[in-house]
Formats: C-alpha cells, structure tokens, sequence
C-alpha cells in the first residue's frame, strides 16, 4: 500500500461515513443497505446482491435469476440497480420492461427518488436528474412516468410494457422483470407467443455488441420466455462463482428455490430442506403452500415448470356424509354443451356447503367461508341432442337443481332452451368467452381443493374418472377438456367469490345473459 492509499484510508477510518460513501460507489451491497437503513441483509440477499453485482461490473452479459414471490428481487434488480449504475456511469442507457406500462412506470419513479435524495447525492455528485436541488445548467432533459434522462449525459432510464415499441432506441441494458402479470396470463398460448414474439423481434433489436439483459421473474409456465431460452439458447445454470465468472456470451442462470433441494453450492450454501428466507417465509408456511397446489408450488417457489408433475389433477377428495362438509346452501348444475361432432357434452350437478373453515380472497382483501361443491351427479358423453336432451332434464330434475348454468356457445343457445321447458329450475344462458386453457389450468388447484366427487365415483363414473385423472398439465397434448371446464365453471359461478347465500331465482324459466 502506498502513502496516498494509507492517507485515504486514514481518513475514510476517521469518518465513517464516508467510509460508507465510498464502499457504496464500489458495490451494490453496500449501495443498497447506506440508501435503506432498514433494509433486512439475509445470506439469501447477500448471495443475490454479489450476483447483481457482477452483472453492475459487466463481468455478466446475460443473466437470469429465478426467485420466489415476495423475496425482494424488484426491490433490488429494478430499483437499486438502475440507479446504481447510473451512478457509476450516467452515460448508460437503460431500458426496464416489465408486463404492464404501469408497473414499468413504478420502477422509473422509484428510480427517480433514490436518485434524489441527499445520501445519493453524496455517493454519486456527478449524476443527477432535471428538477433535482442542484443548479441544472439547462431544462432540455427529459424527466416524466416513462423516461428520464442525466444532465451533462447522454444516459438514462425508459420504461416500456411487454409489447411496447422501442423504436429507434438504442439500449445498453435490458432489465425484463416480471414478464407476466400471474398464472393466467402465462397459462394464454397467445400471450405467451406475444412475449416470446416481442422479446425476439423488439427487444433484442435495440442491443448491441456489449449489451447486457437481466431477466429476473417467477416461473409460471415452462413455455414462458425464461423457457424458451432454455431451449434454443447456451443457458450455463451456476453453481459457483466461477460460473458466473467464466460465462462469456451464454447466459447464466441462477435459481433461488424457496426450499433447498440437494446439496450446498457456493452460490446458495443452504442445506437440503431450508427455506430461503425463513423470518419472512418460514418452512411451515412454505410447506402449507405446497399442500395446497404442489404443481403450482413447483412452477412459482421453486423455479422448476419443466420438473412439475405431468398431471394436471392430483386425486379428487370424496364425500360420504355430506354434512361432514359444513351446511347445505343451494343445488346448481353446470353444462357444457358438446361443441363439435366429437366433442363431449357434461353436465355435473351438485350440491353447495358453507365449511367453518375461511379463506383468504386477495383480491377483495377479506377472509370468507370456504365454500364446496359435493358432484351428486356426472353425466359424460358423446350422444346426440335426442339423448341429451331428455338424459340432463331428468338429471336436473332427479337431484333438485335449483339452478342450471348453460354455456350458450355454438349450439348451447338452442340446447339450453330445449332443456329448460323440461325442468324445475332456472336455467340460466350465458356466452363463455375467455381462453380456456388459461382458465382450466388457473382454477386446477381450487378445482382439486373444492369439489368433492361421491364415494365410489372411480366406477359410477369410469370415463369421467379415467379422463380427469389422465389430463395432462401440457394442455395441447390433450384431445378433449370438456369435463375440466366444467368444474372449472363450477368454481368459477359457485365458489371462487364465497359466494354463501341461496340463489335468489324467482321463478323458473329460463335466462339469458
């Protein structure tokens, strides 16, 4: 160490914070706990931020990380990153993408207040943005939702929505975080060919030779864009650092499971078994949410589509005694007219009961009642309209269905109207216009979880049985779903809203909506 070295060091030890200041402008770390005092390091965070850091320096062209929901990987990837650096070098020009405009535009302001405060100020003097406290020697920098651009620099950040153009844009660093909004929109084929189609003919049309892109997400689906570079890509899943160090132009992979499987790495040092972050997603509640969808469990928590089980269904649960089940609220049949010549009409009556048991409902914010649909009968197969059209009366009729919900697609309309001047119920006409798949492969754990099917189904029952119990979660590799989208329209008109009072019916007739 030379005498210039021991004179700065000397003075960073007796003043620490700018000891802080300087070890903030080297490493993101740092960066990130100096900005956030409050901010929780785990060996999950420390691991993460030294691989960020990594792609921050350049050694890292192209990176993928997977992490679990709510395990602070925005927080640092799209926040603390951008600014950071941009610190380090205000001339680079970074573009942030995420699965809506909106979201992309909460990144950009988020960026835009650490970029503004004091402390960053210190670390970095040299970078800051028009309309900061500071003398701006001229206003014609751009400062809004979607762009901001550094004074006395040619760098900056632009937001865009997966889909939106970047025309003419030229773009040093690609950060792609949270592609798709959730299960559904992954579960879309056309939604996934829209991202695969932006990332391929947009995205990647704005780089250049030394370019980087981070893609950081969950995992919904093994199709999504993370899965297709896996298949048509040199993708280098890293264990230890030397990994990461040795990549060159592959991409490098890191997976963040919620549970450890198999051994230590350098990378990730938890023992089989452990959770990732436990003060804040414990075992215990990890494992409760692997009981309830392991499928889905594998895709999200895990980072592992590809390795998911191959049915969609696991066993469905039965009923003997249907008081067992809570308190009887009203009777429904669902029908789901055969389309096509081979297709399959079904149509499933049940029973609904009100459990002591709640639920928590996200999206309204509250706990309700968790609610069950007891099949008293199933009605499968390919015969006629003639058949049909007498068989489902006497099915309605025979288990005193209050209420009878007809899709009216193709040739439900005319069916449904047949069948209704034959019952006592209501039946009730409506147009089933959203994507299928999406919606089967959605609801299939609430599915599993909230329709019981009568003892001794497997042979009342055979063809219903043996197809529900083959359906494979590769949607495309199946030739019929009509039996799956009728309990999947069960969940979605009887259980999914908590839904616990009779059917206010009036009348019997029939009604079209």
């Amino acid at each position: 160490m030379n005498n210039e070295q021991i004179r700065i060091m000397k003075a960073l030890a007796s003043a620490p914070g700018l000891f802080w200041q300087e070890a903030s402008r080297r490493n993101i770390l740092y960066f990130v706990q100096y900005m956030k005092s409050n901010y929780q390091v785990t060996d999950f965070h420390r691991s993460y931020m030294r691989v960020i850091d990594k792609f921050a320096r350049g050694e890292i062209k192209k990176l993928i990380i997977q992490a679990p929901p709510q395990h602070g990987k925005s927080e640092i990837s799209s926040r603390y990153l951008p600014a950071f650096m941009l610190g380090q070098n205000p001339d680079l020009k970074i573009c942030i993408c995420s699965y809506a405009s909106t979201i992309a535009c909460d990144f950009n302001r988020d960026v835009q207040r650490i970029i503004d405060t004091p402390e960053y100020r210190g670390i970095f003097p040299d970078s800051f943005l028009n309309g900061s406290n500071v003398v701006t020697v001229s206003t014609n920098y751009l400062r809004n939702s979607n762009v901001f651009e550094m004074v006395g620099h040619v760098g900056g950040l632009r937001v865009v929505g997966r889909g939106g153009a970047l025309t003419s844009k030229t773009v040093d660093v690609m950060i792609m975080d949270d592609l798709y909004k959730d299960a559904q929109e992954a579960g879309s084929p056309v939604i996934r060919a829209g991202a695969w189609d932006w990332f391929t003919k947009v995205a990647q049309s704005r780089l250049h030779n030394d370019s980087q892109q981070l893609i950081v997400f969950t995992r919904w689906h093994p199709d999504d864009i993370i899965g297709k570079i896996l298949e048509t890509e040199k993708v280098i899943e890293a264990k230890t650092w030397a990994d990461l160090d040795n990549a060159g132009n592959s991409w490098v992979l890191v997976n963040y499971e919620a549970i450890k499987r198999g051994e230590p790495t350098e990378i990730d040092g938890r023992q089989e078994g452990e959770a990732l972050w436990p003060a804040r997603h414990s075992l215990e509640r990890l494992e409760e949410l692997r009981k309830i969808d392991a499928v889905g469990f594998e895709c999200l928590y895990q980072g592992n589509p590809g390795n998911a089980e191959s049915k969609l269904y696991q066993p469905f649960k039965v009923w003997v005694n249907k008081a067992d089940w809570g308190a009887y609220v009203r009777s429904g049949c669902y029908i789901d007219v055969a389309d096509e010549g081979d297709d399959f009409l079904c149509s499933i009556s049940y029973d609904i009961y009100k459990s002591g048991q709640q639920l928590w409902n996200a999206k309204k914010n509250r706990f309700e009642p968790l609610l069950f649909a007891l099949v008293t009968d199933i009605i499968f197969t390919q015969e006629n309209t003639e058949i049909t059209s007498e068989t489902v009366p006497m099915q309605i009729n025979a288990n005193r269905v209050q209420k009878a919900w007809i899709e009216s697609n193709n040739g439900g309309s005319q069916f449904g109207k047949t069948v209704s001047k034959r019952v006592r119920a209501l039946c009730h006409l409506f147009y089933q216009g959203a994507n299928k798949e999406a919606r089967i492969t959605t609801s299939a754990p609430f599915v599993n979880t909230q329709i019981i099917m009568p003892i001794g189904w497997e042979t009342r029952y055979p063809a219903a049985h043996k197809h529900l119990s083959g359906f494979l979660r590769a949607f495309t590799a199946n030739t019929h779903d009509d039996i799956e989208d009728c309990l999947t329209g069960i969940y979605e008109k009887e259980l999914a809203d908590g839904n616990t009072a009779p059917y206010n019916i009036g009348s019997v007739g029939v009604v079209v909506h």
